[in-house]
């Protein structure tokens, strides 16, 4: 049995985004704000990937592809989202533990479909809707517990539930944009579509945070040239995330590629306890099977 491209792309971007979290939660925790932490991803990605498509599009003998106006509809809609997306995770990790705050963000799962359907007319089986119930149920079994004698609404208006949902809502809006931009591109294989789609992205989330930060936050912008060593790591799996998934994308919508991605809750789960030594509560690790379950019925779904 010979195993789909796009399957691969997705396995290898899962890992890398495991590894690239764990290092912003080092950023976050360490030295950086939550802006200069998830700067850090794209500043030190974008030159790299425009070198790798810039050589490749030359050693191919394919020339860069025709770019046209909705290309920028889709990619710069998808680049703010995933900006905002990050930040939130950022921000997440300093609330919960490290594979919880992924699990919150994975919500992007259940999302994508929805968004696919509204933004590029994608479908999803009846079956479908099924796992993202259960998705739900396990969001809110992840969320904070009540107080004692209070209501259960109290889990959804909680703010790391409401962070970790909103990641999820970009995720799925940034997923969908750069699937739109990479396939609205005028020719070109599979690694150049996705290269030159990930390389105007990241340029232009780059000056647009850069931009920011400079209004913002004065002096972050040198913080997380300081702090290089670590940051450097961060743009590096970045860029190879980054790559895999815009690939991804180019073969497969974006509602099965996220639904396999979901291996990266495993990873994570891996990484929370072996570096950062984090426990995880009996109904944290409930929330998590049932999300498990309701990822591995969408798959079979897809």
């Amino acid at each position: 049995m010979t195993i789909p491209l796009w399957v691969g792309f997705t396995l290898a971007a899962a890992f890398a985004q495991t590894l690239r979290f764990m290092l912003q939660k080092r950023l976050k925790t360490t030295a950086l704000s939550t802006a200069g932490a998830t700067f850090a991803r794209f500043v030190y990605s974008a030159p790299l990937v425009a070198i790798f498509v810039a050589i490749y599009a030359r050693t191919s003998g394919q020339g860069f592809p025709a770019v046209p106006a909705r290309f920028w509809a889709y990619a710069l809609s998808g680049g703010l989202a995933q900006i905002l997306a990050t930040m939130c995770v950022v921000a997440l990790f300093a609330r919960r533990n490290f594979a919880v705050g992924v699990t919150f963000k994975k919500t992007e799962v259940m999302l994508t479909a929805i968004v696919g359907i509204l933004v590029l007319g994608e479908t999803i089986a009846p079956l479908g809707w099924l796992a993202l119930a259960v998705g739900f149920v396990a969001v809110l079994l992840l969320s904070d517990a009540p107080v004692a004698g209070g209501a259960i609404w109290r889990r959804f208006v909680s703010p790391s539930a409401g962070i970790g949902l909103l990641s999820g809502v970009f995720f799925a809006i940034s997923a969908v944009g750069y699937r739109g931009a990479s396939l609205s591109l005028g020719h070109g294989d599979v690694i150049l579509r996705a290269g030159m789609t990930l390389a105007l992205v990241t340029a232009s989330q780059t000056v647009a945070m850069a931009a920011w930060m400079a209004w913002r936050e004065r002096g972050e912008i040198s913080r997380v040239f300081r702090a290089w060593r670590v940051a450097g790591l961060v743009g590096v799996s970045s860029m190879i995330g980054s790559f895999c998934w815009f690939s991804a994308f180019t073969l497969q919508t974006a509602a099965y590629v996220n639904a396999l991605g979901q291996v990266e809750l495993l990873f994570s789960l891996i990484a929370s306890a072996l570096f950062f030594r984090e426990k995880i509560t009996l109904r944290e690790a409930g929330g998590i099977a049932l999300l498990l379950c309701s990822i591995l019925l969408l798959i079979w779904v897809l």
